[in-house]
């Protein structure tokens, strides 16, 4: 078994430390950042003075090397930006100007905060059981389409609604002949 190294003083900071046991016996520097950077600086200084380090990208062999590589990889360093798919050509659709959006339809209620469901859990979550979504705007898309199936089958007119004369219209099933069905109560 090696014994632990003795301390040494880093030639960078002047601290003591000790190094680790795998290189101690060359290690001069210490791990702080600024140390190990003048330890790579001090490594390569030394390695440019050996003969091999000095000529290594020196000398007609390496410029021939060097205009081969560039005429095989041109424009290596301008890389070109990526370039984005055109546009999808849109159809013309007349301007409304009371619609916030051509996506999607105006409506009066935009938000789950606009039915006033947080106030009715259990409907929240009889919508969040039926869709198998719990966000907000799913939530909100379901509640949406029901009020207004609930406002076109009883007929009713939401406030701030637009008028339209194109609602659909519902007919009741007629009851089997012979019988007759009684009628549900009107609520």
């Amino acid at each position: 078994m090696r014994c632990k190294p003795s301390r040494r003083k880093c030639l960078c900071c002047r601290k003591f430390f000790f190094p680790d046991y795998r290189n101690g016996h060359h290690q001069r520097f210490c791990s702080a950042t600024a140390c190990r950077l003048a330890s790579k600086v001090t490594s390569q200084r030394r390695w440019r003075r050996t003969s091999f380090g000095s000529n290594y990208h020196r000398g007609g062999h390496e410029v021939w090397r060097v205009q081969q590589w560039r005429q095989a990889h041109p424009g290596y360093w301008k890389r070109p930006k990526p370039t984005s798919e055109p546009p999808q050509p849109t159809d013309a659709q007349p301007v409304n100007p009371e619609q916030s959006s051509r996506n999607v339809l105006s409506s009066p209620l935009r938000t789950l905060q606009d039915f006033c469901l947080t106030q009715e859990p259990a409907f929240v979550g009889l919508i969040s059981m039926v869709t198998g979504s719990t966000l907000q705007e799913d939530i909100a898309t379901t509640a949406r389409n029901l009020l207004l199936r609930g406002q076109n089958i009883l007929g009713l007119k939401f406030p701030g609604q637009p008028s339209s004369n194109t609602s659909p219209v519902y007919e009741k099933a007629s009851a089997p002949s012979g019988s007759s069905a009684p009628s549900p109560p009107r609520l």
